[in-house]
């Protein structure tokens, strides 16, 4: 039997929440590995170029999934939601790269938690989704858990933090416009066009910081291109093989990982104060992952006739 159909096989024999776990971890593996290859480069290279670099090279990989595809696959008229993502996506690993290449690896990995908490007050915000008093409970809980992290008043604020901050707020707008446009548009159309315009527009802001890269540089960018493509595969069958409720709690290991990767390859060492604030994050993201899932339940119980459940 090829080796093809000997892991079809198998995995099909796991049950579908240990598949999306496994994959989740694999997912939180892959995003802590980049986070080492970008602080590596930005020894060398202006975290801004790394994001051209990183986009060219997944680009290249993506390469075969482009003639598989075809043009008649990626036809859309939503241009216009289009161009929000692209800009929103373009911005946001600009400040992620920029933070990690600043800032120890697992406070960084820690803010991003809140990604999540800002895609709540976004949806409330921008998409009309209602939103109850406990999960507007849970963002506050957040809220206390990056302030336990940043400690203003006791500690400075640093701006590489700030930049982290920003970056979940870019990585939340990106998620609610990818979530308006997947209700019209083909996934893998998305991840295509992403990646094709997306590259052009990190030219911009690399060309005002350009540095020839050494041979070493551009191993390690090939390397990253690698990993965010792997990790993006991962996220996706994570959910794919199980629902939000039953993989999220896994996402937390990508802390665990950041803080192994930070201690092993630069000698840093969270406080205990971080994993405080990191577990409230956390806890209540997993809070509004779960009332998430469970009114999609609800929902779909319910029926066209059922009325609004509590978010």
């Amino acid at each position: 039997m090829p080796l093809r159909q000997s892991l079809a096989a198998l995995s099909t024999r796991i049950p579908g929440p240990v598949r999306g776990a496994l994959w989740m971890v694999t997912f939180c593996f892959l995003l802590a590995s980049q986070a080492v290859f970008i602080r590596r480069v930005s020894a060398d290279i202006h975290p801004f170029e790394i994001v051209l670099f990183r986009n060219v090279f997944a680009l290249l990989f993506l390469a075969p999934v482009y003639w598989h595809f075809g043009i008649e696959g990626m036809r859309t008229r939503a241009w216009g939601l289009y161009a929000l993502a692209f800009i929103l996506m373009g911005i946001s690993p600009l400040a992620w790269f920029l933070a990690i290449a600043l800032m120890p690896i697992a406070e960084m990995i820690a803010l991003t938690f809140t990604s999540p908490l800002f895609g709540t007050i976004g949806g409330a915000l921008i998409l009309g989704e209602v939103v109850r008093w406990r999960r507007w409970a849970a963002i506050a809980a957040g809220f206390v858990g990056a302030m336990i992290i940043l400690r203003p008043g006791i500690a400075a604020v640093s701006p590489p933090a700030l930049l982290a901050l920003l970056a979940s707020v870019f990585i939340a707008s990106s998620a609610l416009t990818l979530r308006k446009l997947s209700a019209t548009e083909n996934p893998t159309a998305i991840v295509l066009w992403a990646s094709l315009v997306i590259t052009p527009i990190s030219a911009v802001p690399a060309a005002f910081v350009w540095t020839m890269p050494s041979l070493a540089s551009l191993g390690w960018m090939v390397g990253l291109g690698l990993v965010s493509l792997l990790a993006h595969v991962a996220w996706v069958r994570s959910f794919a093989a199980a629902d939000v409720s039953a993989v999220m709690p896994f996402n937390f290991t990508k802390l665990l990982f950041a803080a192994l990767f930070g201690y092993l390859f630069f000698a840093e060492k969270p406080d205990a104060w971080m994993w405080v604030g990191a577990a409230i994050i956390f806890a209540a993201t997993l809070y509004t992952g779960h009332r998430e899932a469970t009114a999609k339940v609800e929902a779909s119980a319910a029926g066209p006739r059922g009325g609004g459940t509590e978010r």
